[in-house]
């Protein structure tokens, strides 16, 4: 028997009360790529789902088939074709597809079903419910090349999918769908993946596959995973990469993401099935392990414009009265508006962040973070502090670092450590105030 740790236990469960009551009631597309199966993460993964499915989420699951397919074909003495990132589907192909998916349904369901002491499935009950959910049309001849048999989406009977997780069964989709006369296509996961979740108008879509997510760096696999993309930053990365023609490549499951922003769907992610537990600490915990493409639209979060000083104005003047914030002039804050960021709701601002940068010591300083008390405890302080670190990291800075007399603790637990004044840049250390005795910390960027 294991033993419980009150003094981390009840802390860290409460910590994730709240992603709980948020997601009650949620839509997730998850799509599981057939390298995860193949790798043996299916059991584990099925767990977590079942997990999420208990808190009351609706899930609806698409499993790849890649590799599967591929071993099917090399049984029959055939090897596999590729051309734009498509598999070429011919009748041996198709074949082999279809037992594939069979095979693959059939362990998923099985994975479901279990419910041994002692592991996140006992006292499961997870239905799940499969079928002709997805109508399909060819892809047809590009660029000369005949894709026969392989489809893409052409619609999803979205009243279905909802009457059945409404009923509180998990969905399970196969990369399979059907003409009007009957004809069989061989679809993708991703493909499948995304069209589903902007047919239901999910609150998340989730790739779980290969890639640990988008690198800051792309053309270096050592480098940080970027937490969170913008939509309109993941769409500037696609213009700049080359067509993804594997699961490897950064663009394959970015433009899906992209896509499936576009469509409504408010958050996607790109996750590691290499780490155990990924969609777990992706939904319930604060910086997840992937990377999360989110439309700013629905984040209100964006750069100032000089309709927004008013509102900073309102916004800080009760801080800067009790001393928590450096008084700032109207005139003073018009003219740097350039360097704030905001978040807004209803054409309202609840939260702003100033960046200024000292381009010759390679850092910035991040000042006037500010949220309102009506939006505190809503994340706003950590989408305006990501939001200051990708700007000072698309200037090509090296930190950041923040003066407070308040609020160290909170910069302490999201990176920052504290230095003397004198790590200050020279420019910056000639306006320190020694009076105020303002704490300087800073945070490295990666």
């Amino acid at each position: 028997m294991s033993l419980v740790f009150p003094h981390t236990f009840v802390p860290w469960f409460r910590a994730v009360a709240p992603y709980i009551h948020a997601y009650r009631g949620k839509t997730f597309v998850v799509g599981l790529t057939g390298e995860g199966i193949a790798a043996g993460k299916l059991s584990t993964f099925v767990q977590d789902l079942s997990i999420l499915h208990a808190m009351g989420l609706k899930i609806v699951l698409v499993h790849g088939f890649r590799p599967q397919v591929t071993e099917q074909l090399a049984a029959k003495g055939q090897v596999s074709r590729f051309s734009h990132g498509i598999r070429i589907t011919d009748a041996v192909a198709l074949d082999a597809a279809q037992e594939a998916a069979g095979q693959l349904r059939f362990e998923i369901e099985a994975a479901f079903s279990q419910g041994l002491p002692n592991t996140p499935m006992a006292n499961a009950t997870v239905r799940v419910v499969s079928g002709n959910f997805l109508t399909a049309r060819p892809v047809g001849i590009m660029n000369g090349v005949d894709f026969q048999h392989s489809g893409l989406v052409r619609r999803v009977d979205q009243a279905a999918i909802r009457r059945a997780v409404e009923s509180g069964a998990v969905v399970l989709l196969s990369p399979f769908g059907f003409s009007p006369t009957g004809e069989a296509f061989n679809l993708s996961m991703e493909d499948v993946a995304t069209s589903t979740a902007v047919a239901l108008q999910a609150d998340k879509l989730v790739f779980v596959g290969e890639v640990a997510g988008v690198r800051e760096k792309l053309d270096d696999p050592e480098s940080a995973i970027d937490t969170e993309l913008s939509l309109a930053e993941a769409k500037r990365l696609l213009a700049a990469l080359p067509p993804p023609t594997l699961p490897s490549d950064p663009a394959f499951y970015l433009q899906h993401c992209v896509k499936a922003c576009e469509g409504g769907v408010e958050r996607s992610h790109i996750l590691p099935f290499a780490t155990d537990g990924a969609l777990l600490l992706e939904v319930f915990t604060h910086d997840g392990v992937g990377t999360m493409v989110v439309d700013e639209k629905l984040e209100s979060l964006r750069e100032a414009t000089a309709d927004d000083v008013g509102g900073i104005l309102q916004l800080i003047e009760p801080f800067e009265k009790d001393g928590t914030l450096v008084r700032r002039e109207r005139t003073e804050i018009e003219r740097d508006i350039e360097v704030y960021s905001i978040v807004e709701h209803d054409g309202i601002i609840f939260g702003c962040a100033a960046l200024y940068a000292y381009p010759e010591a390679r850092t910035a300083e991040m000042a006037a973070l500010t949220v309102s008390p009506l939006s505190q405890s809503q994340g706003d302080g950590e989408r305006l502090l990501k939001r200051i670190e990708q700007r000072a990291r698309a200037a090509g800075l090296q930190s950041i670092f923040v003066l407070t007399t308040r609020t160290m603790h909170w910069f302490i637990k999201r990176g920052f450590t504290q230095v003397d004044p004198d790590w200050l840049p020279e420019a910056r250390k000639r306006k320190y105030n020694w009076d105020r005795r303002s704490q300087v910390l800073v945070k490295k960027l990666g």
